[in-house]
């Protein structure tokens, strides 16, 4: 996937626990106007991730706050400075934030609608093949009962021979 930077936007890594959003504008604000500042909270501790964005109006400003904060101090800890990646939308499919989370719920209900066919499709060649197979096996049962009966027809019972011959050598 090729990632678009936001060249207006910053990212801040190394953020020290003391940085909140108002610290972090406050640290950025010589560099240009400021048009958002966000520092996302880990939702088990509800404190920032140590890390944060800075978007500024004018790009130009952006990339001198990211030439001379790069490696910067602040609180202690080393800042790590560079433009962002768009945020990206969890589960959709095309996965940007510009994109409303309802733009991808046509394919998604053709994708559905596609699977859904393809299990039905399966289900009747599956019935069909079960069909076949029975149909196959009552033949074959069948075909074994005509032999066992063409069998006793041509053989004969031992019993009655046995007798026929005790007629014959009586007889004689």
């Amino acid at each position: 996937m090729n990632l678009q930077v936001q060249k207006n936007t910053l990212y801040v890594g190394g953020l020290a626990e003391e940085v909140n959003e108002v610290i972090l504008h406050s640290a950025f604000i010589p560099f240009g106007d400021i048009k958002d500042v966000k520092t996302p909270l880990d939702q088990a501790t509800q404190k920032h991730r140590s890390f944060g964005f800075v978007t500024f109006l004018e790009r130009e400003d952006a990339a001198a706050a990211m030439d001379n904060m790069d490696g910067a101090e602040l609180y202690g800890r080393v800042l790590t400075v560079n433009y962002a990646f768009p945020e990206r939308i969890k589960g959709g499919e095309q996965g940007w934030a510009a994109q409303p989370i309802w733009a991808d719920a046509d394919t998604w209900f053709e994708r559905q609608q596609q699977e859904e066919e393809m299990q039905r499709l399966q289900a009747e060649q599956q019935a069909a093949m079960k069909a076949a197979e029975e149909l196959h096996r009552k033949k074959l049962a069948e075909e074994r009962e005509g032999e066992k009966e063409e069998e006793t027809e041509t053989k004969a019972d031992p019993m009655a021979v046995a007798e026929a011959e005790a007629l014959k050598q009586q007889n004689a």
